[in-house]
C-alpha cells in the first residue's frame, strides 16, 4: 500500500483512501472473515503514517469489506504452522500486530471503528482501542483464546479488566460472546448504530459530521441481570478451582455453563489467563499489557496445547483436544509463572 501523489492506492487485502475529511481504512478478505495477516497489518500502518501529519485527514474510519465480519482475529493458519514448525512467523506476526495496536490506541487524530459483525481477538485489538467504536446488531464480540490454547492477547485482558465487576474475568476464562448491548455494557464500544446506516453515517463523517447523528439505542444488556452469580463466582477467588467450587454451588443454569466452558478450555492456558488478567487490573497502559501477551503468546507457541487446540477447533473441527495436562491440578504455580518471565526480544513499544 502506498500513496502517490497524494491518492491512497490498493494493494492486497486491505483498502486504504481518502473520503472528504476522512482517512478510510477497509480490511478486504472477506472470504476469510477480513483476519489479520502480516500484509494487512503492514498497510495499515503505512496509511496512518501517511495521514499523521497530512491537513485534509481529520479522522480514520476502519471497517471491514462484506456483511459478515469486521475482523474475525489473526491469520490462525500462520499460528499454527508456526506453533508447529517455526515459532518466528508468529511472533513476527504479533510484534507488527500490537505495534498496530498501540498505534491506534494512541493515534493523534479520531480514530473511529466500525464494528459490524464478527469481531474476535485481533478483531478487538484495532477495534476496542479506537477513540471511538461504534458496534451495530450483527456485532459479535469475544476473546474466545482458552478454547485453542491460548490467552487473550492485543490488550484484550487490559480491556476485560475494566469491565464491570468481575464481568471480564467471565468473559476471559469462557471465551462467552457478547452482543452489541452487553459489548457497551462492558465498555468494549461506545455507540450503537443499524448495518443499514453505516454507509450513511461514514458520507456523514466524511463532510466533517459526528457520530451522535446516527447513534441508536440498542437492545438492553443481558449481563447486568448475571452480575449477581458472577462477581460471587469469580470475585475474589484465588484459583480457578475455586472460581469452579463457587460456579458448581450456585443454583443459576447459566453459572453450571460457565464451568463447563471453563472445564473444557485448555487447563494451562485458563491458569494463566486468570493470572493475566489479574495483573491488567493495576496496569496503566496498553504498551505495558501487550509486552505482558507477547511473553505469553510466545511462551504458547512452545507449548503443545496451542496447535492441539488450533486443530480440534479450526482445521479438524472435532472439538476433542488432547490437552497436555489435561487437569487443572497438574499445572502448577511454577508453570504459570514461567510464562510472565522476560523475553530476550521482550516487546518493547513508545
Amino acid at each position: 500500500m502506498v500513496e502517490r501523489k497524494g491518492v491512497m492506492v490498493r494493494g492486497g487485502t486491505v483498502r486504504c483512501r481518502r473520503e472528504g475529511v476522512l482517512g478510510r481504512i477497509t480490511l478486504d478478505r472477506p472470504e476469510a472473515l477480513n483476519a489479520l495477516d502480516l500484509e494487512m497489518i503492514q498497510g495499515m500502518r503505512g496509511a496512518l503514517d501517511a495521514w499523521e501529519d497530512d491537513s485534509r485527514v481529520r479522522a480514520v474510519v476502519l471497517d471491514g469489506a462484506g456483511d459478515r465480519a469486521f475482523c474475525a482475529g489473526g491469520d490462525i493458519a500462520v499460528v499454527h504452522r508456526s506453533a508447529r514448525t517455526d515459532p518466528g512467523l508468529a511472533r513476527r506476526l504479533w510484534r507488527a500486530e500490537y505495534r498496530l495496536d498501540a498505534r491506534l490506541a494512541r493515534y493523534p487524530k479520531p480514530v473511529v471503528a466500525i464494528m459490524d459483525g464478527i469481531t474476535m481477538g485481533g478483531g478487538m485489538g484495532i477495534g476496542c482501542h479506537a477513540a471511538l467504536r461504534i458496534v451495530t446488531e450483527r456485532a459479535v464480540l469475544a476473546m474466545p483464546e482458552v478454547g485453542i490454547g491460548l490467552a487473550p492477547d492485543v490488550g484484550g485482558t487490559l480491556l476485560l479488566a475494566r469491565a464491570p465487576g468481575e464481568t471480564g474475568t467471565h468473559l476471559a476464562l469462557t471465551g462467552d460472546r457478547l452482543t452489541a448491548a452487553d459489548a457497551l455494557y462492558c465498555g468494549l464500544a461506545d455507540h450503537f448504530a443499524r448495518s443499514s446506516e453505516v454507509p450513511g453515517l461514514i458520507a456523514h463523517l466524511a463532510d466533517g459530521g459526528t457520530v451522535e447523528k446516527h447513534a441508536r439505542a440498542p437492545e438492553p444488556p443481558v449481563l447486568p441481570g448475571h452480575r449477581a452469580w458472577i462477581d460471587a463466582c469469580y470475585g475474589g477467588a484465588g484459583t480457578v478451582e475455586e472460581i469452579l467450587r463457587r460456579l458448581a454451588a450456585r443454583p443459576e443454569a447459566a453459572a453450571a455453563d460457565a464451568a463447563r466452558k471453563i472445564v473444557a478450555a485448555a487447563p494451562t492456558a485458563v491458569k494463566v489467563t486468570l493470572r493475566a488478567i489479574r495483573a491488567a487490573r493495576s496496569m496503566t497502559g496498553i504498551e505495558e499489557c501487550l509486552r505482558q501477551d507477547y511473553r505469553l503468546c510466545s511462551r504458547f507457541l512452545a507449548h503443545p496445547d496451542l496447535a492441539e487446540g488450533i486443530r480440534a477447533a479450526i482445521i479438524d473441527k472435532d472439538r476433542r483436544p488432547a490437552w497436555r495436562p489435561a487437569e487443572l491440578a497438574a499445572v502448577t504455580p511454577a508453570c504459570v509463572d514461567s510464562f510472565f518471565a522476560p523475553l530476550e526480544d521482550d516487546l518493547v513499544l513508545p
